[in-house]
């Protein structure tokens, strides 16, 4: 299979002050290691803190990893100063969160557009209008908005805009991080089926990040499962759907509300504890709240193992 972007062994830790004498390490990313097609979607999910952020950060290069490597198109990425990055970062682009705080108050829409514009091509005045017409058609924004500040504009008009920057320089991979979960859920479908559209249109690959399994269902092609900084489980969207191997993703899946059910389940996520990511545990991480554990579980880490093909799951019981 022809990927067009690989992660292998990602390790990535943060200083954090656990007295007003003492530092330690949060361990973000524990030996993390994803693949994606060319032209697929590859949605990245798990609860919040488990480090999906932070893989997409520093895939764009935002975060420099401690450990692994990042393979762009064959070649590694991962260690490269911002000069190095230069020639490929315009085929690597994000689309944040919020769209409220990821765009400039204080510059117009046209201004916002076309900095991408302006840093990596010379354009003539003409040129950078044309593309500015164009982008405009293909995110669904009018050609008077370019004459605006963000400010003026509502939260899914916020992230068109955003989602304009992303693409303008037309990247072969966008990492999109919770793009919809700001928004009202009206809206949401709106931005979720204009990025397919886009996909469609140029080609793009997504590493999409989000905690909402009801949006992965809707846009992916892969899925990968996340928790404190591990891949639990990665594959094919229909059969993780259909028969999730690891006991994190049928608790994930179980959580998801359903209209037949009167009551609302957590699907036994309320069990136990996360581990603190600063003292991870012996054995497997899943292992405290796991309703399947054995004894080998609390002193053995399991590795990410493929089970079928293209399939893989870290845990020993499906083995």
């Amino acid at each position: 299979m022809n990927f067009l972007l690989e992660a292998r062994d990602v390790v990535k830790t943060f200083k954090v002050k656990v007295s007003c004498m003492q530092t330690r390490r949060a361990h973000a990313l524990n030996r993390v290691s994803l693949w994606i097609p060319k032209g697929k979607t590859l949605s990245l999910v798990g609860e919040s803190g488990c480090g999906k952020t932070t893989l997409g950060k520093s895939i764009v290069g935002l975060y420099r990893i401690d450990a692994g490597s990042i393979l762009f198109n064959g070649s590694d990425i991962a260690h490269l100063t911002p000069q190095q990055r230069r020639p490929i970062q315009k085929n690597i682009q994000m689309i944040f969160q919020d769209p409220y705080s990821s765009l400039n108050p204080r510059k117009k829409v046209k201004s916002i557009l076309e900095q991408p514009l302006n840093i990596f091509h010379r354009m003539t005045r003409n040129d950078r209008r044309r593309r500015l017409e164009e982008i405009c058609g293909d995110v669904g924004l009018d050609l008077s908005y370019l004459e605006r500040y963000p400010h003026q504009f509502s939260g899914g008009q916020r992230q068109r805009i955003a989602i304009g920057r992303a693409i303008i320089l037309k990247p072969a991979l966008v990492v999109a991080d919770e793009p919809v979960s700001a928004l009202d859920v009206s809206i949401q479908s709106q931005i979720l089926n204009l990025l397919m559209d886009l996909q469609e249109k140029f080609g793009l690959t997504y590493l999409f990040i989000t905690h909402d399994i009801s949006v992965v269902k809707h846009i992916s092609d892969l899925v990968s499962v996340m928790y404190l900084g591990q891949i639990v489980e990665y594959g094919a969207k229909v059969r993780l759907f259909q028969k999730p191997r690891h006991p994190y993703t049928r608790m994930l899946l179980a959580a998801v509300p359903d209209i037949s059910r009167p009551e609302i389940a957590d699907g036994g996520l309320s069990r136990g504890e996360v581990p603190s990511p600063i003292d991870l545990p012996q054995g497997c991480f899943f292992a405290s709240r796991c309703p399947d554990r054995v004894q080998r579980c609390t002193q053995e880490a399991p590795g990410l193992v493929e089970i079928e093909a293209d399939y893989f799951v870290r845990c020993f019981k499906v083995r």
